[in-house]
């Protein structure tokens, strides 16, 4: 990567390990705002391919989850952001429920060259706490959100609790799961389907198997 790029992610985790840093700082991983649970760390030594961390916010649907980013640091950064997706699997209007591409003004034409990777943890935290159902990037997601709120809540609830190890998984999604399962679907589509059809398990089956 580009010297600019380089010394300005090494420059950023410097900042975030502390007011007395460490000797090498391949060696720290940016753990920023403790009280906010977010972090990142390098993959493989290199300084354009890292990990973020986000603990899902409180009195959220993802509250108790944590949420793993994939994080890609273009040549040109600071001036282009970065680019982010989850790795871990989440039920959330602006955020692909498949690929985990992230619908977010900050990671496209709202960047700004003073952002920082801290900047982005921070914003896909508040875009957890405050979806955007009209700018959407799963529209099946952002269609339950609007017209079966209740369902969204338990779904998002269940999949941060399979997916991103929070605590309110829920018995009865389970055992639809395992019917379908049982019928020769892969644990993660059958998730999947269910969720997009209000676990109605019917119609997911038909939604299947035609």
């Amino acid at each position: 990567m580009s010297n600019i790029a380089s010394q300005r992610i090494k420059r950023e985790f410097k900042e975030g390990s502390g007011p007395e840093g460490r000797k090498d700082p391949k060696e720290v991983h940016l753990a920023l705002v403790a009280k906010c649970a977010i972090r990142i760390d390098l993959v493989n030594d290199s300084w354009s391919e890292l990990r973020g961390q986000i603990a899902g916010p409180p009195d959220t649907p993802y509250e108790g989850g944590n949420f793993e980013l994939e994080i890609v640091v273009p040549e040109t950064y600071p001036f282009n952001p970065p680019k982010v997706r989850f790795l871990t699997r989440i039920w959330h209007p602006n955020i692909s429920s498949v690929t985990g591409a992230i619908c977010l003004d900050i990671l496209k034409d709202q960047w700004a060259a003073a952002m920082t990777l801290r900047t982005v943890l921070l914003s896909l935290q508040a875009l957890l706490a405050a979806a955007e159902p009209d700018d959407p990037q799963d529209a099946v997601v952002a269609r339950q959100f609007k017209d079966h709120p209740a369902v969204f809540k338990m779904t998002a609830q269940h999949w941060s609790a399979i997916y991103a190890g929070g605590p309110n998984r829920k018995p009865e999604y389970e055992s639809r799961a395992r019917r379908l399962v049982d019928m020769g679907v892969e644990t993660n589509t059958a998730y999947s389907v269910l969720s997009a059809q209000n676990w109605d398990l019917e119609r997911a089956t038909e939604s299947i198997f035609g």
